[in-house]
């Protein structure tokens, strides 16, 4: 029966794959995914050979059409994005919603996500929390979303790179220096690290770092 299964995988730690996840990825006729070096990685560490088609967000129209005829051949067809959960700031949404439109049954195999793994351990008690994913890097208008978002009675969280996290973090604590937020670097990874505080102690902290490496999630407390 043919069917897309839309696949959360680790978003650090490969262990942190579900038993069903990888029997679906054994049972695929077709693996698509954001970067097949990534995923190549992920199922050579499951024992795993498969036919592999790129999906990415620069060719996801004409992939999803690719999948598509695969979906009308009988075929089973797993999507992965890098890491965590696809259209969580990841492909993935373009590809599910042509191929439910098709006709063909789209079932999601939860996993990891950094914007629940970062909920878990945030500490927040806002009963609504806000998914903005990344910012635009442009300062005015990030500036300008962020007064948007911290003005809200919920929480939001973001994503950002090790390039403009200090720009990010001076940018909260100039909105609301007593703002409480969770930043996590690197989560699930060796080096992983969680930093909690007002946004003025968060910035003061990173301030004295003499470089940022690794992946940011940052968890911003309601107004």
């Amino acid at each position: 029966m043919a069917i897309l299964y839309i696949i959360g995988t680790p978003i650090g730690n490969l262990g942190d794959i579900s038993f069903r996840a990888a029997e679906i990825f054994k049972s695929a006729d077709l693996v698509a995914c954001e970067d097949t070096r990534r995923t190549l990685k992920l199922l050579s560490h499951l024992g795993i050979r498969v036919k592999m088609l790129s999906c990415r967000s620069q060719n996801e129209e004409a992939a999803a059409e690719k999948v598509i005829q695969a979906l009308k051949q009988g075929q089973t067809v797993a999507y992965a994005s890098d890491a965590g959960t696809p259209a969580l700031s990841d492909p993935g949404a373009v590809l599910a919603a042509k191929a439910a439109q098709a006709g063909y049954d789209v079932i999601p195999v939860p996993g990891p996500s950094a914007f629940a793994a970062l909920l878990s351990v945030a500490g927040g008690r806002d009963k609504t929390v806000v998914f903005e994913g990344f910012l635009s890097p442009k300062p005015g208008r990030r500036r300008s979303r962020l007064r948007e978002l911290m003005a809200m009675d919920a929480a939001c969280v973001i994503y950002e790179s090790p390039f403009r996290i200090l720009k990010l973090l001076g940018d909260i604590a100039e909105i609301d220096k007593e703002r409480y937020i969770c930043v996590g670097r690197e989560m699930t990874k060796v080096h992983e690290e969680y930093l909690r505080g007002t946004a003025a102690e968060i910035f003061a902290i990173f301030e004295q770092k003499k470089e940022n490496i690794g992946e940011f999630s940052l968890y911003i407390s309601g107004n």
